[in-house]
């Protein structure tokens, strides 16, 4: 063989060799990418050459494919987030071929970008020309009915810079920001809502602005260079709903592009259509108020398995832990465990039973439906939160500020489905136990506060945090008295506290959003319950001043000397107005006596037997406790506001 022969086939040999070892190099990896591993796992086959001891043109190769399999694992996760926000603009841009009613349109919109931006609240305002101001038209998530009827002048705050400038501007504190003109009218709006993060982007017709688009959040918060695109994705989509017929036509034909688009999409790969179905379908239970187990029911149909939602003390703890530190769902026997987490707090688990083999799409469906999963449970708890302040709220202006208007305080009330037109009690509720620190004692009072405001929920009243405890305004029940109700609140709340709660309550309250000064009046009362109770060593108990005999009127706000003198000898005055007896004046004369009846007769002159038979029908109508020296003091005591009542009567 020539020396030209054997160096072609040498080069031969070495090029087919570099291939082999590209090839060997890039293996890994692709599995990698084949099973949506995350970035930090791409490390492990370097490591695992430089254990090897490997040559140093391995260790290149390998370095080379890494860095390209990142590359296109960052393409992919692109467009995945890409395909989340086409779904989410495909299904605004479907509202606007599908709904003729523009308030609706709009609504759907803001919905959506709250949705996708993650933000607790969104709103869109619109231009006035007439007026020369900016208005605010939907809002999504606000609770502060001032924040909703706000108007701003042309280049006041963040809204009226945007609406000027036609340019996007976003803040991460509004109160610290002086980039734009703070009015007092909008900052206490701003402040009423709670709000500290804002973006806003203009909605334009062509050059024109008709209004802005906002995203904002009650904590401080930086809007990343994608998230205001969007935004202003979904800005120029409602502006195309406010324009008219032509505007349709042209999101008519965008829709179509988009399902062309859609079709393209489905029929090149599989596992795009059917991430796409369980998306739907999780968007639409979203949509529709679908609950954990609606998620759970549907992913169970798509894996063609049996899905359950679990709370945390009822799944694989190792297992739980487990995912919740990869992000991924795990194998635990012959089950898939998928933590439901949120900021790193464990909510509970999406256990797919029996299916040991799981390929990496169904894996990334069961982990999707976890993350949602999360959303809806942070979506509960988010609101269950944001009723308790509303209600807290609304209970301190009814104690606070007493010129609220009544018309507004019934109509917030009944937006929490309550009636302040109705009868209700004041309750003051207070913990009776040790806490160890200042933080157990104020973890102590933030679990007492949520379970009176849960408590107030359920019964239709309102509940706040105050002076070192509770305070609830509780519709009274027909047949029902304020004892009752204070006695019941007091066994709810310590059961749901597992602490001893102690519960002082007011006379009942007729049309509270008309009367806010008896309302101040009867926390006053039910405070003064509440401290007798504990300086009598009733803790863990309710009542109300009717319940403490004559101490009642010194602990009763209106001083009801009346109900206190039929309490205590009504049945007395009723049978001498009926029977035409002297049972009243007898025992007038007997206590004057000294409770002595010979000298009573004397006093009466009469027999000594008529005292008897006369002391005797008031012991039935009384009690045999009647001469106990506590209830002789009030028996007393209520004959002489009677005589004093009948004095000073015209």
């Amino acid at each position: 063989m020539s020396s030209d022969h054997v160096q072609s086939a040498e080069r031969s040999a070495a090029v087919t060799g570099a291939a082999a070892q590209q090839s060997s190099a890039e293996a890994p990896f692709l599995e990698l990418l084949a099973r949506g591993a995350s970035a930090d796992a791409y490390e492990q086959p370097v490591l695992l050459a430089r254990a090897d001891g490997r040559p140093a043109e391995a260790f290149a190769g390998l370095e080379h494919a890494k860095a390209l399999a990142l590359r296109v694992r960052a393409e992919l996760e692109g467009r995945r987030r890409r395909e989340a926000e086409l779904s989410a603009l495909f299904e605004t841009a479907h509202d606007l071929a599908g709904l003729r009613d523009l308030d609706a349109v709009l609504q759907a919109i803001v919905q959506r970008a709250r949705s996708l931006l993650g933000t607790d609240i969104a709103y869109l305002s619109l231009n006035d020309p007439a007026r020369g101001d900016t208005y605010m038209r939907v809002t999504e998530g606000s609770v502060a009915a001032r924040f909703q009827q706000l108007r701003l002048g042309m280049g006041e705050g963040l809204g009226g810079l945007v609406a000027q400038t036609a340019r996007p501007y976003v803040t991460d504190d509004y109160f610290k920001d002086d980039r734009f003109q703070h009015t007092l009218t909008i900052d206490s709006g701003v402040r009423d809502e709670g709000l500290v993060a804002i973006l806003g982007v203009p909605l334009m017709l062509g050059h024109r602005v008709i209004g802005v688009l906002f995203a904002a959040d009650r904590r401080a918060r930086v809007f990343e260079r994608e998230q205001i695109a969007l935004l202003g994705s979904f800005a120029a989509l409602a502006a195309a709903a406010i324009d008219t017929a032509n505007l349709l036509t042209e999101t008519r034909a965008a829709l179509a592009g988009l399902e062309r688009a859609n079709e393209i999409i489905q029929d090149r790969s599989g596992v795009i259509e059917r991430a796409s179905d369980i998306h739907d379908r999780l968007a639409e239970l979203v949509l529709r108020g679908g609950g954990v187990h609606d998620v759970a029911a549907a992913v169970s149909q798509v894996l063609d398995g049996v899905v359950e939602f679990t709370e945390i003390d009822a799944a694989p703890a190792k297992a739980l832990e487990a995912s919740r530190v990869e992000g991924h769902a795990v194998r635990h026997r012959d089950d898939w465990i998928a933590g439901v987490a949120a900021g790193g707090e464990l909510l509970g688990a999406l256990v797919l039973r029996g299916h040991p083999g799981l390929d990496p799409v169904d894996q990334r469906t069961l982990e999707r439906a976890a993350m949602v999963t999360s959303l809806l449970l942070l979506a509960r708890r988010s609101a269950a939160e944001a009723e308790q302040r509303v209600r807290g709220e609304l209970l301190d202006d009814l104690l606070d500020a007493r010129d609220r208007d009544p018309r507004l305080l019934r109509e917030r009330a009944s937006r929490l489905d309550a009636d302040l037109d109705a009868t209700h009690v004041v309750l003051a509720a207070r913990l009776d136990g040790t806490a160890a620190d200042a933080d157990q004692a104020a973890a102590a009072r933030r679990r007492l506060w949520s379970a009176a405001s849960h408590l107030a929920g359920t019964r239709h009243g309102l509940a706040a945090a105050r002076d070192g405890g509770t305070v609830l305004l509780l519709p009274l029940d027909p047949g029902d008295t304020a004892t009752d109700l204070a006695r019941r609140t007091a066994a709810q709340l310590g059961s749901a506290v597992h602490e001893a709660v102690t519960v002082g309550a007011s006379a009942p309250v007729e049309k509270p959003a008309a009367r806010p000064d008896a309302v101040v009046a009867a926390y006053e009362e039910g405070r003064r319950c509440l401290d007798a109770l504990r300086l009598l060593g009733r803790t863990g108990d309710g009542a109300a001043a009717e319940d403490f005999g004559f101490l009642g009127l010194l602990l009763a706000g209106d001083r009801d000397i009346g109900g206190f003198v039929e309490r205590t000898i009504g049945q007395l005055v009723r049978y001498d107005e009926r029977r035409g007896t002297d049972l009243l004046r007898t025992l007038d004369a007997y206590f004057a006596c000294g409770m002595s009846p010979a000298r009573t007769k004397d006093d009466l002159h009469v027999h000594v037997n008529t005292v008897a038979q006369r002391l005797e029908r008031v012991g039935r109508l009384l009690g045999a406790d009647w001469q106990e020296p506590g209830r002789v003091l009030e028996i007393q005591l209520a004959l002489r506001l009677r005589r004093l009542a009948g004095s000073v009567q015209p």
